[in-house]
Formats: C-alpha cells, sequence, structure tokens
C-alpha cells in the first residue's frame, strides 16, 4: 500500500517538499530559499525562474523522501500549493514563456491606465472577481503586451505557480480556482473564467484552461517527470490551491463562518462567507476559498510580523544576547517586559498598518504617538505590548468590515496560526481585543497539510476537502477572551482609528512617506 502523500509549496521566499502520512503526520520535509530577481531595465519587477524554480524543487523532492526513509513508489498522490497573484504564461506547445512572482509590481503605470477609463472601471471588474488592480494579472498582461508584445503574442495559456507545479509534473495545464480568483479575472459566483471580464480586458478566452475543483485529480506523473524527481509514473496528482485558502484547510476552517487569523510577517484575517457576496465599499478582498460554494473574505494587515523584529532588532540588543545565552526565544523575553505593562499599554499608539481599503490600499508613515518621558510609562515593554495591542487591534477592525457586509456568524471561535500564536501574551490579547475563544493548531505547516487533504481528496481517502481539513488538524490550545479589558481595547481602537486617519493625512500633503502603497494609488 502506498502510504504518503506529497505537497509541493512555492512559496514567495522559498520552495519546499512536505510528505505526510495518511493520517496527515508530517513524515519529511525539505526546503531551499529561492530569489525573485528583477529584469533588467524594468523597474518593479520580479521574474519567476521557472527552470531554475523547478530545479529548486526537484532537489527538495528527494531530500524530503530521502530525509524520511521513502522512495517515489511510497507516494499515494500529490499535491501542490503556491504564492498567490503570481502567473505563468505558456505557447501552443505547453512550454513556459514568461513568468513574474506575486511581488512583481511593474505594472503601477498599467493599473493606474485602466483605474482611469472611468470612475466605476474597477468597481465592476470588483463586482465579479472580488479583486482590484493592484495585485491582479491584468495590468501585468497590458505591460508584457505594450513592452514585450512577441512574447504576448506568442502566449496560448495562463496558469498561476501551482497549476504550473501539476502542468510540469502530468503535462495538463488547468487552474483551480482559490489561486485563479486572485487574478482578478474570474466569477466568484460561478467558481469559473469570467467571459465578460476577459471580454472586457481585451483578452483572448482561448488562453484561459479549465478550471478544476481542488482535490480533483488532473492526472498522473508522466514518465519524464518521473525520469525528474524519482517519483514513480502514474501517481495522481491532485489539484491544490493558493497558499492562504490551503492553510484555512489545514487549519480546520471548513464551515461557514469560520474565521481565522494568520500572524506572521503579514498578518492575514480571512473568513468563509456566502459565494457570491462582496464588500460594496471595496475595502476587503474577496476570493474562492478552497471549499465549494463558498467564498473567503480576506484583509491583510501589513507587516506585522517585521514591526515586532524592527522593534526587537533596533531597540532590544540586550534581550537578544540574554536570550542567546539562556538558550531562550527573544520574544519571549520581551513578552515578559509586555507583561508589566497595563492594559492599553500606557496609551501608547502604535501607527503601522492601517485596516484594508483594497480599493484605495495604502498606510500612513510608521510611527509610535503618545509617548512619554518617563521611563516608567514608555519603556520596552510598554512600547512592546503596544505593538502587541496594535495588531489585534487592526485584526478586530478587518473582521468587523468582514461581518459587516457577509452577515456571518462571528461568534464561534477564532483560529490563531503562525509566528503569534508561539506567544504567551499575544493570543491572550487576541482574544482580548476581539472578544472571541481563540484556537491555537498544533500543525506549523498549515498550507502543506492543506495540500495534504486535497491529495488525499483525491485519491477518495476522504468524501470531501472539508473532511479532509477536519481530520487532519490537532488542536494545541484554547485562550478565553478576559472580558474585564474589553472596555479598554474598544477605546484604543477608536483613539488609534482617529490618530491614523490624521496620520494618512501628512501622507497626503507630502508631509511624511506611506509605509507602503498599491501599485496605481
Amino acid at each position: 500500500m502506498k502510504t504518503h502523500l506529497l505537497v509541493i509549496d512555492a512559496g514567495t521566499g522559498s520552495g519546499r517538499a512536505v510528505i505526510f502520512d495518511r493520517d496527515g503526520n508530517q513524515a519529511g520535509f525539505a526546503q531551499e530559499e529561492w530569489r525573485h530577481l528583477p529584469e533588467a531595465g524594468v523597474p518593479g519587477s520580479m521574474a519567476f525562474d521557472v527552470e531554475g524554480g523547478w530545479a529548486l524543487l526537484k532537489r527538495c523532492i528527494g531530500k524530503a523522501l530521502e530525509n524520511c526513509g521513502l522512495t517515489g513508489a511510497d507516494i499515494a498522490a500529490i499535491s501542490a500549493t503556491s504564492m498567490r497573484e503570481a502567473i505563468i504564461l505558456y505557447d501552443g506547445a505547453g512550454r513556459e514563456i514568461w513568468g513574474v512572482a506575486n511581488v512583481d509590481s511593474r505594472a503601477g503605470a498599467e493599473v493606474a491606465e485602466l483605474k482611469a477609463r472611468s470612475a466605476d472601471f474597477e468597481r465592476g471588474f470588483y463586482e465579479i472577481s472580488g479583486e482590484t488592480f493592484a495585485l491582479g494579472a491584468l495590468p501585468r498582461l497590458n505591460w508584457l503586451k505594450k513592452h514585450a508584445p512577441q512574447t504576448f503574442a506568442r502566449a496560448r495559456a495562463i496558469s498561476m505557480i501551482n497549476d504550473w507545479i501539476g502542468a510540469r509534473l502530468t503535462g495538463e495545464i488547468t487552474v483551480e480556482p482559490t489561486n485563479g480568483s486572485t487574478n482578478g479575472l474570474m466569477d466568484l459566483s460561478r467558481r469559473d473564467w469570467s467571459d465578460v471580464l476577459i471580454a472586457r480586458a481585451g483578452l483572448d478566452r482561448a488562453m484561459f484552461p479549465r478550471v478544476v475543483e481542488p482535490g480533483t485529480v488532473i492526472g498522473t506523473v508522466t514518465r519524464q517527470a518521473a525520469a525528474e524527481t524519482g517519483l514513480d509514473e502514474g501517481t495522481p496528482f491532485a489539484a491544490g490551491g493558493g497558499d492562504v485558502q490551503m492553510g484555512s484547510i489545514g487549519l480546520g476552517v471548513t464551515e461557514m463562518g469560520d474565521a481565522a487569523v494568520l500572524g506572521g510577517t503579514f498578518w492575514q484575517q480571512v473568513v468563509n462567507i456566502p459565494q457570491g457576496s462582496v464588500d460594496t465599499t471595496m475595502r476587503v478582498r474577496v476570493n474562492s476559498a478552497a471549499l465549494g460554494g463558498t467564498n473567503q473574505a480576506e484583509a491583510i494587515s501589513f507587516f506585522v510580523g517585521l514591526t515586532a523584529r524592527w522593534f526587537r532588532d533596533v531597540f532590544c540588543a540586550e534581550e537578544v544576547r540574554r536570550a542567546e545565552q539562556e538558550g531562550r526565544d527573544a520574544y519571549d523575553l520581551l513578552e515578559d517586559l509586555a507583561m508589566q505593562a497595563p492594559v492599553g499599554a500606557n496609551g501608547i499608539i502604535p501607527v503601522f498598518s492601517d485596516a484594508m481599503d483594497f480599493g484605495n490600499w495604502y498606510h500612513a508613515a510608521p510611527s509610535l504617538l503618545n509617548l512619554s518621558i518617563d521611563p516608567a510609562v514608555a519603556n520596552k515593554g510598554s512600547i512592546f505590548r503596544a505593538i502587541q495591542e496594535n495588531a489585534a487591534i487592526v485584526a478586530s477592525v478587518n473582521l468587523a468590515r468582514v461581518e459587516a457586509f457577509a452577515s456571518v456568524d462571528s461568534t464561534g471561535p477564532l483560529t490563531l496560526a503562525g509566528g503569534a500564536s508561539k506567544g504567551r501574551l499575544w493570543p491572550q490579547i487576541v482574544a482580548d481585543v476581539t472578544g472571541r475563544r481563540i484556537r491555537i493548531p498544533k500543525v506549523r505547516e498549515a498550507t502543506a497539510l492543506g495540500g495534504a487533504a486535497a491529495a488525499a481528496t483525491g485519491i477518495a481517502q476522504f468524501a470531501s476537502l472539508g473532511e479532509a481539513g477536519s481530520a487532519f488538524v490537532r488542536w494545541e490550545r484554547e485562550v478565553a477572551p478576559n472580558t474585564a479589558h474589553r472596555a479598554v481595547y474598544d477605546e484604543a481602537r477608536e483613539r488609534w482609528q482617529i490618530a491614523y486617519a490624521a496620520q494618512k493625512r501628512l501622507v497626503d500633503e507630502g508631509v511624511t512617506n506611506s509605509m507602503w502603497r498599491a501599485p496605481g494609488t
């Protein structure tokens, strides 16, 4: 019996191969970092190197198998997950001719041109696709048409990176709706390409391949791919999905209204909502969820983990040294200090990420407001606590924006994953700010585990992807909210919103520089 599942994960910063047993327990892992290099003379460009990337992924497959003492003959099924928004173009023979990573921002002028067509042109796309132009495929395709018309003229198919992995293994070019929806040309109500938007974009409908659901077997490993990877010819490959949507499955976010906060470098707040529902204010992004018949609202808090790291690296050299001496994590020492500060962090107001406003997406300049020169009031502990509290406040505002348009039940537990979930204090703060019970999963590779659920579903180990996700997830602990802190945090949220609006006005007036601004904004 073939005993294991293989997931190939093409992330923003690295490629990985992760092997699970049939019960969802991780058995093998290999990872290599990669870089997406700019194209010469193209500002903001970040190309995706398909040949170098494929060579890296092949090495990871081999190392992962070797690390757990398995061979390709032990793999029952394969799936893939990847960074979102990144696209690959193919010629008529199925060969890759152009690719960009998700961080590619070359098309700022093309975004502006699209928005300038009419006041409601972008809104028309958003109402069908749930996407604005900031991260979509259309501006990049328009850039290619303008700057490399010979390459564009050769394009006969488009896919996302996880689909490209499937194409490399099986020879079949398909697209699944979770990552496919992030390119802004799909109809959320049908989980398929939008003929209306493709026509409106002036693109050839024949470029857009068949759409298959996550967990659907699209083909099997070819003889050539088997020779390249060490996998068995004929091993089934099941469609996976975008990293966030697959991660949601791996975290057990499988029911309508289920919500999660993914706390890493960026914090993503995701909520399963009814299919077809979008935000009339265009503040929140909406994608196809991995579960059929379901959309997923998504709001992004920028640089949350990066802000904590900045504070650690710039101001906390003493704690970093102590952590090394004591064999502890420096963030653990910072939380010791933060727990000595009062709830509300002595009124300190961090200004970093704004709540998400997808249609007009930019941030104020990074700032710390309402500091004091009294070291008992403004010190390492109170500032770090303020940064932690502010991350939870921004997440709560984003979740409230989803509730406002999607009419979902938000009283259930909130799943917290990623680096923030490892802390002793941060999960409690998230519980207190949101007023919701927090569930923390054991799994540290949620995205890959969601891919394993797709692979297992493809070979009929489970009847549905939701069933697979629920079976694989394991819970580490729960955190109950302290209701006595709610009033303090509600007042802190109100002060932060007033202060942030004032700080954005300084950006608008050219006094300060935005921390980040979406292309074309």
